[in-house]
């Protein structure tokens, strides 16, 4: 959909009334019923974490079919260091973010989010992790640095009080419009405030500016300077506001997750990441606009590889997901044809030299034939499970844990499973435990095991990481 068609849809009605409490955040926020009673505690015995965000080229994107982004590089190491998975959910109307937060629809928000009076009312923020101010994004012709400066003073405006009169697009729940109101009432005029729904993010509305749909919004200085990288049309200069603080924010009744995050926060060594981690997303412009405007990224583009139609295709056959059968294939060769394993596995889907020959190919073939006999081995497995795990969709993490091993050693796994009182037709939490298993010999070299030893690690972690690429996928979508 064109961006010019998609603003027409999403902007909402106009309101200039001022609020001095933000109410209007208070009551998108009182929708929660009661807070959900989700803490550190609960979050350590479920073995995830879960995170709101937004698509944008510094909280959370996929570029080549690898999740990216300063916040989310962040909270992924942090789950690390709680030893817990992390799911990400997309939100799509970040106007809800707030209430899905507290109803316990997830576990911390990370995307830029401006410390401020009014939201601690209702949320808590970890420490700081930066400082930024705002400002007004403005569109300005390609000609204006050669203009005069009588020429460029009749074009943006460069003092707040200008804006008297002038209309200004943001969204209702930022901390944009709030500061705006504020203002109104410091330059003693009203200021033609237009809200903007949450169904479209900061970059995209920035990117109207530059097209020149809308004539000016507001965004935090430091993502105003990443995006002036990708267009050049855009006056940033005039700040509206004194330096703020960026953190992350958790419901209000979990503080033991709030003290580990600050406790990390804080620490010396993850403080030198979080330097790191800022300067690679928001300082190194180049690779950032590389990412943020190719084809292959959740930011500007729909593609996950350049294979994307064959694998729309071929994964018909297989009753998949074609974006499930790319994150195996992400796994398996990062999309590099010419990809080749110690083992000797080639080419996209990475088959052993006996299993290509099994299905028409050889070592010559990498790219869509390698992509052709890959399926045809996925529907073999496919064959072979389908009697023992009849529940479709468990059925494709025993295919994929039998596409990295070897079917004959999940069948150990499920023998060992059964042993213990596990259920064998289950993977997470069951049968994956027990592959782990396979490399003690205190289990591999009992008789019920007729596959002996493998690096069980391998397809433990093989199944868990495409599916969570998988979810990825499906998130930005």
């Amino acid at each position: 959909m064109a961006l010019a068609t998609l603003f027409i849809l999403l902007i909402a009605c106009e309101n200039n009334e001022p609020s001095a409490d933000n109410t209007n955040l208070s009551t998108e926020v009182a929708k929660a019923d009661k807070l959900a009673n989700i803490d550190l505690e609960r979050i350590l015995e479920r073995g995830k974490i879960v995170l709101l965000t937004e698509n944008s080229s510094t909280s959370y994107y996929v570029y080549r079919g690898q999740p990216m982004g300063y916040d989310y590089e962040l909270i992924r190491s942090f789950a690390k260091h709680l030893g817990v998975d992390l799911e990400v959910k997309v939100i799509e109307d970040l106007n809800d973010m707030f209430r899905m937060l507290n109803e316990g629809e997830g576990d911390l928000i990370a995307c830029n989010l401006t410390v401020t009076a009014p939201r601690k009312k209702f949320i808590s923020f970890t420490s700081a992790l930066a400082q930024t101010r705002q400002v007004l994004v403005q569109h300005v012709p390609h000609d204006y640095m050669s203009m005069s400066d009588e020429k460029q003073d009749s074009i943006v405006i460069k003092n707040p009080i200008q804006l008297g009169g002038q209309e200004v697009y943001v969204h209702k729940f930022s901390s944009y419009y709030s500061r705006l109101q504020s203002l109104e009432n410091e330059i003693g005029k009203d200021i033609n405030i237009i809200e903007v729904s949450g169904a479209i993010y900061q970059e995209q509305l920035i990117r109207l500016v530059s097209d020149g749909e809308v004539a000016r919004t507001v965004s935090d200085e430091n993502i105003a300077e990443l995006n002036q990288t990708y267009f050049d049309n855009l006056h940033i200069k005039t700040a509206i506001s004194f330096p703020q603080q960026i953190a992350w924010a958790v419901r209000p009744n979990a503080p033991d997750l709030l003290s580990s995050l600050n406790e990390w926060i804080e620490a010396p060594n993850n403080q030198r990441q979080l330097a790191y981690t800022y300067r690679k997303y928001f300082k190194m412009t180049k690779s950032q606009k590389l990412r943020a405007t190719s084809e292959f990224s959740s930011l500007n583009g729909k593609q996950i590889s350049h294979y994307d139609e064959k694998l729309k295709l071929e994964s018909k056959k297989i009753g998949w997901d074609w974006r499930l059968l790319a994150a195996m294939i992400y796994r398996e060769s990062r999309f590099n044809p010419q990809a080749r394993s110690w083992v000797g596995a080639f080419g996209l889907m990475q088959l052993m030299p006996a299993t290509a020959r099994r299905f028409g190919i050889d070592t010559t073939h990498t790219g869509f034939s390698n992509i052709e006999a890959g399926v045809k081995y996925i529907q073999y497995l496919d064959d072979f499970w389908e009697d023992r795990i009849t529940d479709g969709e468990e059925r494709k993490k025993f295919i994929l844990a039998s596409y990295n091993v070897g079917p004959g050693h999940v069948l150990d796994a499920q023998a060992i499973a059964r042993k213990r009182g596990l259920n064998d037709k289950i993977w997470f939490g069951n049968v994956d435990e027990c592959i782990l298993l396979k490399s003690d010999p205190l289990v591999y070299k009992k008789d019920y095991v007729k596959y002996g030893y493998c690096r069980g690690k391998e397809p433990y972690d093989y199944v868990k990481h495409i599916l969570a690429n998988y979810n990825h996928y499906k998130s930005l979508d």
